[in-house]
Order: structure tokens, then sequence, then C-alpha cells
């Protein structure tokens, strides 16, 4: 159907003014104003339904931003997150009645609220239509359609409208950040944290700066000399930082200098972050992922003999099933599903891991008999990881020293300015003469046989296809329902906003209806690593609309290994 004149908009306004509710149907189509086109395509059944959804479309002789459309895919990116933020901040008030847009942290990602394309700008947005309880507000419509709807589209889409340098160097971030990353494989590194960087956040649910004029004083990061590195960056030019090398990385030091936060800090170096964020200089390799322990989450057939074998009464770790997880069960389970899942680098907190899965002291090795301990420590298998696998580890540790035998490097966290002290702290090994119980230098082979499963794991979702349609609903920016059953994702912390959740849940709702059958369907047995490739395959060829029904405005790029997270906690996933 072509589309429709502005006037054919304000008429079929007027025709419904003051009728029920479910007479805003009629608004469904498409509307050529002077610089751009509305398309309603869906309109809420009722005013406490989810919003209705809409479109704008703009060619580029009116939008201005051909040229950036034919730019590099990271500087199209700095574009559409830049014009998103704008979008939200011009076009959703807050008001009861009135245009919602998805809301945007610190970190910068692919989102679909704005699809910057050669042939056009197209922004996506939400509107709750007006009503006195359920009848139509025609005049307040028509202001709202036909008078701010305009100037939304004026302050935030049009190239003439915009802050250009403020624009660009949106872009220069995200560019920038996209090269460092680059440059992480090429020098072998896991990490890169420039000189200057701003680590501590606001608090821990205000993941904005610390301001410089607060009662806590902000201290800018410097590098340590031993792992100072300098890269070049297509727009901040020569930067100074510190290089975390692949292997095995410590960070020790007191409480509260600062360990967890520069941990914190380089888990979300897989982002590139706004300008002003602090954080714009930090870059980790994109497989990286945190490792904690869960307890009471599902783990369904995972091999985690590596970590715990010889359980009592003869239950087999090999293909280790239970509704009710360990701290360390928990925490081996999710070390063996991020490597099947493909990851480079885990990131651990002693804070939030088991103690008994972390170390053992000697007093306690003296006091258990061989076979009374089914827990091999990960002190114990940190080295066999990355010697055999290629798996670095860059971990928090102010509680034990027995690490130090088999960090590669080792960083002391002194008032949040690092400083290396891997020589010194061998010295206090090497003169403490202490057992860690698996010392460097492991038989690779032997290691190599520890973290190999001689049979790939099978997998169902066949236990969520019986029955009537599934209900998945994504809570937040760390839960799913799914039915009545809810899934954590607080493990995930790596996930910074609602839109990557509602994602996730797109993608199993598409999964457990078998669509265009690019995924697995739920009865038929899958293997995560296949699940994530097909999964990868749809959203490059696709985008994030390849697994929706509809267009939506309110999803969020996550990484395979966010899906991965998120199926390995289904406790109706079953073994084949």
């Amino acid at each position: 159907m072509a589309p429709q004149s502005v006037e054919d908009l304000a008429g079929i306004l007027s025709r419904i003014d003051g009728r029920g509710y479910k007479a805003y149907k009629d608004l469904t189509g498409a509307y050529h104003y002077q610089r751009f086109t509305l398309h309603i395509d869906h309109v809420q059944a009722d005013p406490f339904a989810p919003p209705s959804r809409i479109r704008l479309t703009l060619n580029h002789d009116h939008s201005g931003f051909l040229e950036e459309a034919r730019q590099t895919k990271s500087r199209c990116l700095g574009v559409e997150d830049f014009l998103g933020r704008l979008l939200e901040r011009n076009a959703d008030r807050g008001e009861r009645f009135g245009f919602r847009v998805d809301r945007h942290g610190q970190q910068i990602m692919k989102r679909t609220v704005i699809q910057l394309s050669p042939a056009l700008l197209e922004a996506r947005l939400g509107v709750d239509l007006p009503a006195a309880g359920r009848r139509i507000m025609g005049a307040e419509a028509r202001r709202l359609l036909l008078e701010v709807l305009p100037q939304v589209v004026t302050r935030s889409l049009l190239k003439s409208s915009v802050d250009a340098e403020a624009l660009r160097r949106h872009q220069d971030v995200v560019e920038d950040h996209a090269t460092l990353s680059s440059l992480l494989a090429e020098h072998h590194w896991v990490s890169f944290v420039a000189d200057e960087t701003s680590l501590a956040r606001r608090a821990g649910h205000d993941d904005r700066p610390l301001p410089a004029d607060g009662d806590a004083p902000v201290v800018p990061f410097q590098s340590p000399a031993p792992l100072s590195a300098e890269v070049t960056l297509p727009h901040a030019g020569l930067v100074r930082g510190m290089a975390i090398p692949e292997g095995v990385t410590l960070l020790v030091g007191g409480g509260f200098h600062g360990k967890s936060t520069l941990l914190s800090a380089l888990s979300l170096g897989i982002y590139a972050h706004i300008p002003g964020d602090g954080r714009e200089q930090i870059a980790t390799v994109p497989e990286a992922v945190r490792i904690r322990s869960e307890e009471g989450r599902a783990v369904t057939g995972t091999d985690i003999s590596p970590f715990i074998d010889g359980l009592p009464f003869g239950i087999s770790t090999r293909d280790f099933t239970t509704q009710n997880a360990s701290g360390s069960t928990s925490q081996a389970a999710n070390i063996i599903e991020m490597m099947e899942a493909g990851a480079r680098l885990l990131l651990i907190d002693e804070d939030s891991s088991a103690t008994n899965f972390m170390i053992r002291d000697e007093m306690m090795r003296r006091l258990l008999r061989p076979g009374q301990e089914p827990i091999t420590p990960f002190l114990e298998r940190v080295r066999d990881l990355y010697d055999a696998r290629g798996v670095s580890t860059v971990l928090v540790m102010g509680g034990s020293g027995e690490y130090f035998r088999v960090a590669d490097h080792i960083i002391l966290m002194d008032q949040y300015r690092p400083r290396v002290v891997t020589d010194e702290c061998r010295e206090i090994a090497s003169t403490l003469d202490q057992s860690t119980g698996g010392k460097p230098g492991k038989d690779a082979a032997g290691a190599e046989k520890a973290f190999t499963k001689e049979k790939p794991r099978r997998l169902s979702l066949s236990g969520y296809g019986k029955g009537s349609r599934i209900k998945i609903k994504a809570v937040g920016t760390r839960r799913l329902v799914v039915d009545h059953e809810e899934v954590e994702l607080d493990s995930c912390e790596q996930l910074m906003s609602p839109a990557q959740v509602r994602t996730l849940a797109e993608t199993l709702t598409w999964w457990l209806e078998g669509k265009e059958g690019d995924l697995p369907s739920p009865s038929r047995c899958f293997e995560i690593p296949e699940a994530l490739k097909m999964w990868s395959g749809v959203v490059h060829q696709r985008g994030l609309d390849g697994l929706c029904r509809f267009r939506r405005s309110d999803l969020a790029m996550i990484r395979p290994l966010d899906l991965a997270v998120m199926l390995n906690r289904l406790r109706q996933l079953e073994l084949c």
C-alpha cells in the first residue's frame, strides 16, 4: 500500500476522536511528512498494553548522513549510537502519553533503535497513544504526531541539526576501540588499559565515572613499567598503557585498593565507551568471560572431572547433571561450559568464588587422605588451561599467596596504582617453600587429557516443546522468565543493558518456535558450538531483525558467549 499524506493522518485522528481505543488501529500504515516517512507498524490494543510500534525513515537527501553510511562499520556504529542517544533525549520525556526510546548506558553497542544504511536512515520508537480512560484523545494525538514528532526528527535525525564535533568524537572513540581490540591478538595481549584511564565508578548501581569533585579522590591509571606498552590509534594517536599478556595474571593487594575495580574494567573492555566515560581506551579480547560460583544453578551433562571427581556414592562427574549445584561444582561447570563456547580469557574474583574450589592449604591437605577430597583446586589447573588449551586467566586474589608459583605476571594494586611484583612474589614463595600441590611446568599432554572430553555434549530443548506456546519475558539485565521458570543470569556480568536480555529472550523464542530451520528445532539434538555458529551466521546476514517476528526497537547485540550462558542455565535443557 502506498504511503498516505500527513493530511490523511490528521483526518483519521479527527474521525476517531472520542471513540474506543481500538479505533487507533485505523492508523496502521505509512504517512509521508516533508522530510521523513512515518510507519505505524503496530497499534497497542489498549492504553495499558505495551507501546505502539513506529518507524521513521529518511532518505539521505534529507538526513544528510550518506557519507557516514558509506564509512567503516565502526564509524557507522558511532553514528547509530550517537543518534540513538539524541533520540532518547529529545523524544522520551517520561510523560504518560508520548514516545518511548530504548535507554542507552555508558557502553556503545549495536542496537535496533537506529539503523543506518547507504539507502536510508531508520529510527524505531514506541509510542503510548493518548487516551482518557479507554477513549481516544484525538487532539492530543494530533499534537503528538503532527507537531512534536517533526520537531523530534529535526533535533535528532538531521545532520544539519546535530553537533558535528560531538558526533565526530563519538565515531572516533568507537573506531579507536576497534583498532585497539585488533591489536590485542597481534601482540598476544588479552587486554590493554591506557594511562590516565578513570576506573572508579559512582556506585554499584551507577556505571558513570566517579566525579572529579566528589568526596573520594579520582586516581588516574598509570601503567607499571614492566608491562607498559605503546600503541598508535587512528584518532588518539600514540597511547601508552598497560598491556596484559596472554597467560596467567594475578591481581593482588589489600582490600579497597582497586583490584576488583580493575577486573571490572577489564571485563567491560569488550565494549567501546562513550566520550567522557574514562574507559574509552580499555580493550579486552571479545572472548573474555567472568567466572563465579552460582550455588543452586542447574547443570546439564557437563564434564567437570578436570576439577571434581570421585564423588561419594560413585556419582559421575564426566556428564554431571544437577538442579542444585554447589558453589564449587557450579564454578567448575562455568569454566568448562565457557571453554566449550570458545572463551579465551577467564576473569575471576576471589570475592565471588567458592573458596574450596580456588585453594586448599597445606594443613587441610595433610588432614584429608587421598580419596577424601574430590575437588582439584583451580590453583592446580590454571596453568593447564593456558599451557594445553590457550585459555588465559586474570585472577583477583588478595587472601592467598599460593598462586604466586603459577602466575606469569603479578600486579599489586596500591591505592589504585598498579605495580608489577612478579619477581618479589616468586622470591617470597621460594623462601617460604610453600607447596601448591600443582607446580608450574606440568606435562602438557597430561593437561590436554584433563581438559578433553571424549564425546561432545549433545543437548536438546525438547522439554520446552511440550504443550502450548511458551511465554518468555526479559526482566531487567539479569533475568529471563520462561513460562514459570526463572533463568538467573547473575553470572553474566558483561550484560549491561536490558535490551541484551530481550535479545536473549527473542533468540530463545525463535529457537523454540523453530523459525525457518536456522537453529536446531527444540526436539533436535545439538552441540553448543554448533548452535552458536548458526546463530552468529543468522545475525551476521540479517542482523537482530532475523531473530524477530516483527521489527523491534529495543534489542541490543550480544556475544555467542552470552547466548551460551543462557542456554546452559535452562532447567529443562536435556542430554540426548
